[in-house]
């Protein structure tokens, strides 16, 4: 995965989406969400999946890297569409599989031309009025963090557990796919959260 642009992977630039400060830029990638998963139909989706591949080039992100950090979430939403298909018909495969893009596509073009510092601050101002409430800004940063900070990990687990599945001549089990990776992703998990105990983070 050489060249791979994973969530998370900061790209220095010049451009106008890299000069956005991370508040505002947050707040359109949130809006920007939510109008996308409330658009209903095939074409709508398929509209906003082109708008967000126009502002990832926009932000000069490089397609082929954008598309081999992607690539490994393609067997998931084939899976989601053909079941889909199945149970509602290709309209309802197409909107979800769209849907499903577009999201992924302009998060990746958001961690990708805003620093991780700069995020968790923007995402802890943000919440700063709702600790009234009982939310902790604080955690949720750090949760947004560990959550960014792990996707590259379970990537690079994906990576090693085909080439492990395609060295005994299996790469096309789901058995010999699927289960290892489940297994190292629940272990990082795990070990992520032993890491923060130790540290006497999220004792309360």
């Amino acid at each position: 995965m050489r060249g791979a642009l994973p969530l998370g992977t900061y790209r220095p630039g010049t451009t106008v989406w890299h000069r956005i400060p991370a508040g505002p830029k947050l707040g359109l990638v949130v809006l920007t969400s939510i109008v996308v998963v409330a658009l209903r139909g095939p074409w709508p989706p398929v509209a906003a999946l082109a708008g967000a591949v126009l502002l990832s080039a926009w932000a000069r992100v490089p397609p082929g890297a954008v598309w081999r950090g992607l690539r490994p979430l393609l067997v998931v939403v084939a899976v989601l569409g053909g079941f889909q298909w199945w149970q509602r018909g290709w309209p309802v495969a197409v909107e979800v599989v769209a849907t499903t893009l577009a999201l992924v596509v302009v998060a990746t073009t958001f961690t990708a031309t805003t620093p991780m510092d700069r995020m968790l601050d923007a995402i802890v101002r943000g919440l700063r009025p709702f600790r009234r409430l009982g939310v902790d800004p604080e955690k949720v940063a750090l949760a947004f963090s560990l959550m960014i900070g792990a996707i590259p990990a379970i990537f690079e687990i994906f990576r090693e557990t085909r080439e492990a599945a395609k060295a005994r001549g299996l790469e096309r089990s789901p058995r010999a796919n699927l289960s290892p990776m489940a297994i190292r992703t629940v272990a990082h998990a795990y070990d992520t959260g032993a890491a923060l105990h130790a540290r006497g983070i999220g004792d309360d």
